[in-house]
């Protein structure tokens, strides 16, 4: 096969001579020149209809035999609709020219912001008459979108609405909507239409009016199309069904063909008794009489049996799509109903005439047992084998017996084989001869290798597993991480599962010798470890080749390096990283240097010539803050020897240029964290007080006890003193002394609320502190302070421990009824008194025992408050008494509230029980305080004194001391919701709720109510708030609050709406507007009103709008009508300017014209190009400003006419000398214009009036004329 020249040249074939492979011209093809016209129906030029051409999307032209054209031509995908919008439909209908420098206006933002939307390209004209011309340019959807967006952002907007019969608003808006979008970008329009809950017919089109006009029209079509139809619901029961449709559903396809209705019949998983005709109303007619003559025949006639046949056969009797149902109707008119799927009933109902009941019974037991099912032995992991790749094997077995179905179960070592008797048995010979072949060829083999080791057999994208199966040609299942599974299965030929095996046992015997360690290296050397592109990395795995060596992530800034490989390699790959990381320790060992900021400039010196220097003799690296830093830190690095040496330059350095003396004093090291202070915030208060000294204390963990003071020597001084000062202060506030007590007298040290511990403290001024929950010794109390108030408090502490280490037991007694309060919840109260009391352990008798004594063991004074503790709830238990609220059930929800959490507040700040009745249950609806209601008889609810008794499920019981009862039922009947009404204005009710909703929200979850606004159609000024009282009394205030907003709001929109109208002549408009719009801004702002000018379209043309408050339209409107006089003052004067000279006054984006503008306070407006006249200028403003402007221009061009001038003259002699008279070279006959594979002979002389006449000139014919068309062969 040939190949052709990407330049042209035709394809060279083999054996061709030395002429074929000589170059060609690429001369350009005729079908490319003039590609051929597209069959055109319309005929003749012209043909093309509508308001704007359209090119169609990709279309393959095949070609025609024996055209001059034989090339196949595929048109573009871009098309092209251009579309107009009149004058009096343009929705910017401003015309003030674009002024220089500036962009366009919001007519062009919008095409732009089309055009990034949807990938077209849009130009805009605009005709004399004012009209404006679109241009569309795209792909096919893309400009269908960009044209409704034009049209709805350039074009005014007009509605319309149609009533249209609900039943046909489906059929407009058609499968998911598809329909209506169509129509909406087709017509360039918006279509609402009415949801299918809200009861109106009436869609409201949007859009251009001609756009409107199309989409009424189709929406009309729609509807007049579907008023035609009819529909019929016809009450059929279920079972005629099958009667109704026929076999195969003949019946109603003959029907649906004869009338042309539509017959939809439920399916059988669809239990309906009714079959819907639709279509065209006399089709329908004719449709319902012949289904109802079925049904009602039927009725007459049919008799049913019911026959019991296994679950398991019932799909044999449906057969394929319900197939043997579909025979057994049509051989005997039958119908058999069998149960669903999903029910166990094994009852089969035959349903039809008397005399048919027998044939169908027969077939249906024939269809029941012409499947048989049978099982092959075969081991569950045989079975894809069995199966064969992509089922080849299997499918060789089933492509000859059809009607046999094959079952694979995983982890079952069978195969179920299902079909009629005899293809069955033959499948059951020719699995169970394959298994047997497969079982003597294949073994498996199944070992145990923990599945950490799992990952290292695949290998890194399987390399491993996979090089397995290769050499060894067997399966490998290796089972996923989430199977939590260590079982490996090989599956292959013996020897290849054997060898298989070997090498995998092999490989976890090489990991399990493996060693994994971590190594910590400062992540800031993992970089210089690795090197430039991984090359240090690669040299020390060069050295331990088998040992695997990872960093962590740069991002997460870990220190830990993870080895892994064989045992003896790790170890001496980690002793040789450990070696690497001590050398990198001890060449980056860092200081940091405080010196003062105005002295870096000399510690750099000329050129960097000291630093340098320091740098070369002490092999440091030093480096300085920005000088924009605040900080005056330097930091050195490198060995620890060579950094102390450069460090002590640099202070030498400041030394000598400043009176800096160095001072060292002694401060116990344990106050050195106290003089630092929280983050340093004391001593670096202390360093800037004394003129920004350096205090320098030793590292931490370090027991020296040296500080060093460096900087002025007065400022040292001042530092030392006060240093000096806090550490005496210190010294002798820190004395310390330590007391041991058991960790259960803590709590009774500290006492509840840290009362005995406060009390200690005040007493002798010491602080105590102890122990925290992680501090390993948990006996050790520290106490703080000065000499004798330590031993004061020391003195005081041992006392009370001494008197706790007194173990003493006591009984009291207590109500055998308390009992249960304090052992109940696993004994939550006693656990409480333990922790509060010293750990004393309370004793109550066992369940059972009729005994009132509790003992009580532990400290004395402990014992004691324990007894006292108990003694007040006893006491408290005794004086609790139990009362009962009467609150409805149906509000017990709300007085409780989500989860219960208001119940549990009341039950917590009155420290009562509180509990709700059951809720009632059907049983006992008709049971009302314990009475139970007889037939015949009515319950009573009447007391004694007539008055109702209150229900059982409405009384909720307290249970607490009588105050705390009382303060707790009446917080409960607070709870109780009610509903009061507020009187809100109608048309305020869409304020009061907000958008979507979030105001009216906001309120009822900060007033915890519910706010009931009434529907619009109800027109009501009721508001009704529901909740408890006190909220509800919240919540009305602020309605009325909101309300009086809405009204004072309301009143202040009315007060700006008010309007003024100001009469200008039309032809000031432009220049009460101003440039940009500036002017009018200005006094829109001015005076905080709106100004309307009038509508090209409007009668009116001389009436300006001024809205806004009264006060402020009328200073407007006086403001215009005094820049109304200022302008008629002002004249109008065109001056002659060289139009060659208009570019230079105008100035680079028009700077030089706007500043002449300013300067001369006029306006100047330079000729258009089609202007009669592109030489005449105008200026427009006050006589004498115009009259100054004319001669500065006319100046101005004077001197820019010269420069033209000049430039031309010089021009013509630097121009070179005319080769006119000079005999020119020839360059041989022109071939001019050459089109390959053209219909004509040779090349035709485009400049012969013969060959190529003008129009209306005789011409004879030539003597040898150029053949035209294909050429004849002969």
């Amino acid at each position: 096969m040939s190949s052709a020249d990407p330049n042209g040249a035709a394809p060279v074939a083999a054996g061709s001579g030395v002429e074929d492979q000589a170059y060609e011209p690429n001369y350009i093809d005729y079908a490319e020149a003039f590609p051929p016209l597209a069959a055109n129906s319309g005929g003749g030029f012209g043909a093309i209809k509508g308001p704007a051409p359209v090119f169609k999307a990709p279309e393959v032209i095949t070609p025609v035999p024996n055209q001059w054209n034989n090339k196949m031509s595929l048109r573009s995908s871009t098309i092209t609709q251009v579309f107009c919008v009149p004058l009096e439909e343009r929705r910017y209908t401003e015309m003030t020219e674009q002024q220089f420098g500036e962009k366009g206006g919001p007519q062009a933002k919008s095409c732009i912001d089309i055009m990034q939307k949807t990938s077209v390209s849009i130009e805009m004209s605009s005709a004399k008459d004012q009209s404006l011309t679109v241009v569309i340019t795209g792909k096919g959807d893309a400009v269908m979108r960009a044209r409704k967006m034009v049209v709805q952002q350039l074009q005014t907007q007009a509605k319309q609405e149609v009533c249209i019969p609900k039943d046909h608003h489906r059929f407009i808006l058609g499968p998911k909507g598809k329909k209506l979008q169509d129509l909406e970008l087709a017509t360039a329009t918006k279509i609402s239409v009415p949801r299918p809950g809200e009861n109106s017919d009436v869609i409201v089109i949007t859009g251009t009016k001609e756009g409107i006009e199309k989409a009424k029209h189709e929406i009309q079509c729609i509807s007049d199309e579907q008023a035609k139809l009819g529909f019929e619901r016809l009450p059929i029961p279920k079972i005629f069904h099958p009667f109704v449709c026929g076999p195969d559903n003949q019946t109603i396809k003959a029907l649906m063909e004869n009338t042309g209705a539509r017959i939809n019949v439920p399916p059988l998983s669809v239990a309906k008794d009714e079959i819907i005709v639709t279509g065209e109303k006399e089709g329908v007619l004719q449709c319902k009489k012949a289904i109802m003559s079925i049904f009602e025949d039927k009725q007459c006639r049919c008799q049913t049996v019911s026959v019991e046949v296994r679950k398991s056969q019932h799909k044999y009797v449906i057969g394929p799509r319900g197939a043997n149902l579909n025979e057994i109707l049509a051989q005997t008119g039958v119908s058999v109903e069998v149960p669903p799927l999903d029910s166990t009933s094994e009852t089969i109902t035959l349903r039809g005439e008397q005399d048919k009941l027998g044939t169908a019974l027969t077939l249906v037991y024939s269809k029941a047992n012409s499947v048989v099912i049978e099982e092959v032995e075969a081991p569950s992991w045989l079975h894809r084998f069995i199966i064969g790749k992509k089922g080849v094997t299997v499918r060789k077995i089933t492509q000859n017996l059809p009607k046999v179905h094959i079952e694979f179960t995983d982890g079952q070592d069978k195969i179920i084989v299902e079909g009629p008797p005899e293809e069955v048995h033959q499948a059951k010979k020719e699995l169970t001869e394959l298994t047997q072949d497969l079982m003597s060829r294949m073994a498996f083999a199944e070992i145990q290798i923990d599945q950490k080791y799992h990952r290292h057999i695949i290998g890194r994208q399987g390399v491993n597993v996979t090089r397995i199966k290769n050499e060894t040609g067997v399966l490998i299942r290796i089972p996923s991480d989430a199977e939590h599974s260590n079982i490996i299965r090989i599956e292959g030929n013996p020897e290849g599962v054997a060898q298989a095996k070997k090498e995998l046992l092999e490989m976890v015997n090489k990991m399990e010798n493996e060693k994994s360690k971590d190594i910590l290296i400062d992540h800031r050397f993992h970089r210089t470890l690795i090197g430039s592109q991984g090359s240090k990395i690669r040299e020390i795995r060069d050295l331990f080749p088998e040992v695997q060596i990872n960093f962590p992530d740069s991002s997460k800034k870990s220190d830990v390096v993870t080895l892994r490989g064989p045992k003896n390699d790790v170890d001496k790959c980690y002793r040789y990283l450990q070696q690497i990381n001590q050398e990198l320790i001890a060449n980056n060992y860092q200081v940091e240097v405080h010196i003062f900021k105005k002295f870096h400039k000399n510690i750099i010196g000329k050129g960097g010539a000291n630093i340098r220097k320091i740098r070369e003799e002490t092999d440091t690296k030093i480096d300085l803050p920005n000088e924009n830093s605040e900080s005056d830190v330097i930091v050195i690095t490198g060995k620890k020897e060579n950094v102390l040496k450069a460090r002590d330059k640099i202070e030498l350095i400041q030394k000598e240029l400043a009176n800096i003396s160095e001072i060292t004093i002694e401060i116990p090291h344990k106050h050195h964290n106290s003089i630092i202070g929280a983050k340093g915030r004391l001593i670096r208060s202390i360093m800037e007080e004394c003129g920004g000294v350096l205090i320098r204390f030793p590292a931490e963990g370090s027991v020296s006890d040296k500080v060093t003071i460096r900087g002025p020597k007065d400022d040292a001084e001042k530092a030392k003193k006060q240093l000096l000062e806090l550490a005496m202060e210190r010294k002798e506030s820190s004395h310390t002394t330590e007391v041991r007590a058991k960790p259960e007298y803590h709590k009774f040290l500290i006492g509840r609320g840290g009362s005995n511990i406060r009390e200690v403290r005040e007493c002798t001024g010491a602080r105590v502190i102890f122990p925290a929950n992680n501090d390993t010794d948990q006996e050790l109390i520290t106490i703080i302070g000065k000499q004798d108030s330590v031993e004061k408090a020391k003195k005081e502490l041992e006392s009370r421990i001494k008197a706790l280490d007194s173990i003493t037991e006591i009984e009291i007694s207590v109500d055998p009824k308390h009992h249960r309060h304090f052992v109940a919840r696993r004994g939550e109260v006693l656990k409480h008194i333990a922790d509060d009391y010293g750990g004393v352990t309370v004793s109550f008798p066992r369940s059972g025992v009729k005994s009132d004594k509790v003992v009580l063991k532990g400290a004395k004074d402990c014992v004691e408050a324990a007894k006292k503790r108990i003694m007040e709830i006893v006491s408290d238990l005794d004086s609790q008494i139990t009362t009962e609220c009467v609150i409805p059930q149906k509000y017990h929800r709300t007085v409780m509230g989500a989860k219960g959490y208001k119940v549990q507040e009341i039950t917590r700040d009155h420290e009562v029980g509180i509990k709700f009745p059951d809720r009632p249950t059907d049983n006992n609806e008709n049971q009302e305080n314990g009475e139970t209601a007889v037939n015949g008889d009515i319950a009573s609810d009447a007391g004694d004194g007539g008055q109702m008794a209150p229900k059982k499920q409405d009384i909720i019981i307290i249970t607490g001391k009588k105050e705390n009862c009382e303060a707790a039922r009446d917080a409960l009947l607070s709870l109780v919701p009610i509903t009061e009404e507020v009187a809100v204005p109608y048309d305020l009710h869409r304020f009061i709720i907000g958008q979507k909703g979030r105001d009216v929200r906001k309120m009822m979850e900060e007033f915890d109510v519910n706010v009931a606004i009434p529907a619009a159609e109800e027109h009501s000024d009721i508001v009704k708030i529901t909740g408890p009282p006190a909220n509800v009394a919240k919540a009305k205030n602020a309605l009325d609050e909101k309300v009086k907003q809405l009204e004072a709001e309301q009143e202040d929109r009315k007060m700006r709406s008010f309007q003024l109208e100001v009469q200008v002549e039309p032809k000031y408009h432009p220049k009460i507007i101003g440039r940009g719009g500036t002017v009018i801004s200005r006094i829109r702002m001015n005076n905080d009103v709106q100004i309307q000018f009038p509508e090209k379209t409007s009668e009116q043309q001389d009436i300006i709008v001024v809205t806004g408050y009264q006060k402020n339209a009328e200073a407007a409107k006086e403001e215009i009508l005094a820049l109304v006089a200022e302008l008629k003052d002002m004249i109008t004067e065109a001056v002659y300017l060289d139009s060659r000279i208009h570019s230079r006054l105008i100035g680079t984006r028009g700077r030089a014209i706007r500043k002449v503008m300013e300067d001369y306070k006029v306006d100047i407006k330079f000729p258009s190009r089609d202007a009669s006249d592109p030489n005449v200028v105008e200026i427009t403003g006050m006589e004498d400003n115009v009259l100054d402007c004319k001669d500065y221009l006319e100046n101005m061009a004077e001197e820019y006419l010269q420069d033209i001038n000049e430039k031309e003259l010089l021009k013509q002699y630097l121009n070179p000398p005319s080769r006119g008279n000079e005999p020119q070279p020839s360059r041989g006959p022109s071939k001019g214009f050459v089109v390959r594979g053209a219909p004509w002979s040779g090349t035709p002389d485009t400049s012969s009036t013969t060959d190529f006449p003008e129009f209306g000139a005789t011409v004879q014919a030539s003597a040898n004329p150029i053949q035209w068309g294909p050429p004849v062969k002969r």
